[in-house]
């Protein structure tokens, strides 16, 4: 049962560093007219991770803040249940799309926004949920600790943080390792095709250009260390996990 429709939230942005905005501008440069690919096939191998996250969302929210939420994967089930859902992505297509798709549903409590997540601003105590799937890996740590940050700040007492993405290190660790023979192996048996992916995702893994995942346990101490608590993670499937806590209700 849908709950009451929430206020519209105050949407604001803040001045990103130099470094920060020329990451912004690549960003950009890389998203831009990947939305319709990635509402296709990009998403087949993601279903059991939006599940994951929809799953972790728990009880319907009044107000909701969808994180990097692409062409809607996660906005459309949770706008379903919860009062209001405010879809954030840098992507001005994939915005597009996100919205004429949510004409199509019938749905009205979507408000998308064209926005870098770096430099979005919410008022402090406005959201009751917090979601994001398979965008934070893209950020550079220092801006996912901001994000993270700013998430604490913008929660009501009691609200609640999923976040599903690619959580594994450097090839250090051995389960990193595990994960890395896993995906290759499973781009061999591709072909020309995929041995090319494996040459680019080795770039992108050795240089953390694009794609910047963190390990499970720096999540954690992470979302610790800023305020949260009830902090769970869920191994879904390969690198794919999912990160759930709480603000503190007092």
């Amino acid at each position: 049962m849908t709950t009451a429709p929430a206020a519209r939230l105050t949407v604001s942005r803040t001045r990103a560093s130099l470094a920060a905005e020329l990451t912004l501008r690549i960003s950009r440069k890389l998203w831009r007219g990947r939305a319709e690919s990635w509402a296709g096939e990009g998403s087949v191998g993601l279903t059991r991770v939006v599940d994951a996250v929809v799953a972790r969302a728990g009880a319907p929210a009044n107000v909701v803040v969808d994180l990097g939420c692409g062409s809607g994967q996660v906005t459309f089930p949770l706008a379903r249940t919860c009062g209001q859902v405010l879809a954030v992505d840098i992507d001005a297509g994939a915005i597009a799309l996100l919205e004429r798709t949510a004409g199509d549903l019938g749905l009205t409590n979507i408000e998308g926004v064209v926005q870098p997540l770096e430099t979005l601003e919410l008022p402090h105590g406005s959201v009751d949920l917090i979601v994001s799937n398979y965008a934070m890996h893209h950020l550079r740590d220092a801006d996912k600790r901001t994000v993270m940050t700013r998430s604490y700040e913008w929660l009501a007492p009691g609200g609640r943080l999923v976040i599903g993405d690619m959580m594994f290190g450097r090839g250090l660790a051995a389960e990193d390792r595990v994960i890395v023979r896993q995906k290759v192996g499973a781009m061999i048996g591709r072909g020309p095709a995929g041995w090319w992916r494996i040459l680019k995702n080795a770039g992108r893994f050795l240089l953390r250009f694009q794609e910047k995942p963190l390990r499970t346990t720096a999540w954690e101490e992470m979302i610790r260390s800023i305020g949260f608590e009830n902090v769970e993670i869920d191994h879904v499937l390969a690198e794919a996990h999912v990160v759930s806590a709480t603000k503190p209700a007092a």
